[in-house]
């Protein structure tokens, strides 16, 4: 059933311009991570890419502070340090190397004393690059950008997953700079040498003259593609209003040579939402395990104004409201320009449907994922997404006939039969909830969403004690379940 959706209150603060932010000061804290004693061995990179990456940062008049294989504590004192030195107007910047966990639609910095074992652990010891950004956002600061090299396979969700999720994208604040080293929901791995191909290109860029920093990102972006063979891509989002450049003092050409940019890959489409707990009480998603490339399906003509949809006349006012905040949104944004591009962009109506369904946008997720199906109609990943957000507000016929349809394609497909234990549990159906929820269970018996939503089916039908002891279970895996529940409006 996926999705634990986090409705987000965008935080809006206008971007001094680049001369005022850089008067105010440039602060950096730089962190490398790599010896994680669940990890077979320590990772090569991150400690000489910190080190390369700070000398650089210095060299451009930041005040920089450096952390190397920071447990949770120290990281906390190391962000709370650098949360002190902003001032309003200031530019604010955030590296990390190292490993990484997306967890209800957020990415996770983990430090080296993490203790992983279930998707809740993740969101108890890692720190959200989203609420890091929000606190420095808080302070004032008028430049906010954060580096993350941690798109790596790490030893934690192989506990509580069978694949490995990547990062996820990131609502951030305006004035925001934000890449990642790999796309989003992909991972790459440890090349075992002593620096990592993101940051080589990094540096090299960085050293450019007369470029701003959303250029200095954008060129390293093509490099690593180039490098890689398309192998890795790195993700960019960005909500700057104004010229910055990484080296202080220098402007952009007027008139800069346009960069090459190599034929994207093949979209892939963001993983379905998961409905893991989330830190705030509304619902958000997890990947999982990404579905096939969509091939589209020939289609009767092309949809109009998909680019930017509208809100629907019929969704609650609230719903509204979210859907304009995310209209400023720089993933959204990025989307909406591919699909202007592209209508027919089935990668990128599905990570827009994602996006839209994390965070509350309900009608136009349903909207984004029709869409998605109707360009490839064996979408398993996006008929469970429909499937779950429809029986989140209430659909129930349909939502049933979706995950049917996903699970036909896909047979044991266990994100499909929580989402449909989820159907049949609101439908009053509670044994075929069991059932489902009973089979979700003996393939992750850590999926605590089938656990509690099995001891509620089994409480209704009288089965007291059963239940009683299922969702103590879940309970303790997870406290925040019952609110979780309550937003799908069980109780």
């Amino acid at each position: 059933m996926k999705l634990r959706f986090a409705l987000l209150a965008l935080l809006m603060l206008s971007v001094l311009p680049a001369e005022a932010a850089e008067n105010r000061g440039r602060f950096a804290l730089v962190i490398g991570n790599a010896k994680y004693p669940d990890a077979e061995a320590p990772l090569k990179e991150p400690l000489n890419d910190a080190r390369d990456f700070a000398a650089e940062l210095k060299r451009d008049g930041f005040d920089v502070e450096v952390g190397e294989n920071l447990t949770g504590d120290a990281m906390r004192r190391a962000l709370e340090k650098l949360y002190a030195k902003i001032k309003p107007g200031s530019v604010a910047l955030v590296f990390f190397s190292g490993f990484g966990v997306q967890s209800a639609r957020q990415s996770y910095l983990i430090p080296v004393d993490a203790q992983i074992w279930t998707e809740p652990d993740v969101r108890r010891d890692g720190f959200s690059l989203e609420t890091v950004l929000g606190e420095i956002n808080s302070r004032g600061a008028g430049v906010k950008i954060a580096l993350l090299d941690a798109s790596r396979r790490n030893p934690f969700e192989r506990r509580f997953r069978s694949f490995s999720a990547g990062l996820a994208p990131v609502i951030a604040p305006s004035g925001t700079l934000v890449m990642y080293s790999a796309a989003l929901s992909s991972v790459v791995s440890d090349s075992g040498s002593d620096h990592s191909l993101f940051v080589g290109e990094l540096l090299k860029e960085i050293r450019v003259p007369d470029v701003t920093a959303e250029d200095t990102l954008n060129r390293t972006r093509v490099a690593v593609t180039r490098a890689s063979r398309s192998e890795q891509v790195p993700w960019i989002s960005s909500s700057l209003a104004e010229d910055f450049s990484f080296t202080p003092g220098t402007r952009p050409a007027v008139a800069p040579v346009a960069l090459a940019k190599p034929a994207d890959p093949a979209p892939t489409p963001a993983p379905p939402p998961r409905k893991e707990p989330a830190t705030v009480t509304s619902p958000a998603p997890v990947a999982t395990v990404a579905a096939p490339t969509p091939s589209p399906a020939p289609a009767p003509e092309k949809p109009a104004a998909i680019a930017a949809p509208a809100p629907a006349a019929d969704a609650p006012r609230d719903e509204a409201k979210i859907a304009l905040a995310l209209a400023e949104d720089p993933t959204v944004k990025s989307l909406n320009s591919k699909l202007a591009e592209n209508p027919e962009d089935g990668g990128a109506l599905y990570r827009r449907g994602q996006v839209y369904a994390s965070k509350g946008a309900y009608a136009l997720a349903i909207k984004d994922f029709d869409e998605t199906i109707r360009l490839n109609p064996k979408d398993v990943e996006a008929f469970n997404n429909r499937c779950w957000t429809r029986a989140v507000v209430g659909d129930l016929a349909t939502a049933l006939k979706d995950c049917n349809e996903a699970l036909r394609l896909r047979p044991n497909f266990v994100d499909a039969l929580d989402s449909r234990g989820l159907v049949n549990l609101k439908n009053g159906q509670s044994k075929n909830a069991i059932a489902d929820f009973d089979a979700a269970l003996k393939m992750n018996p850590q999926l605590t969403s089938s656990l509690y939503g099995r001891g509620l089916a089994k409480q209704r039908l009288g089965l007291t004690a059963e239940g009683d002891l299922d969702i103590t279970n879940a309970k303790a895996m997870d406290p925040d379940i019952v609110k979780e529940f309550a937003g799908y409006g069980i109780r």
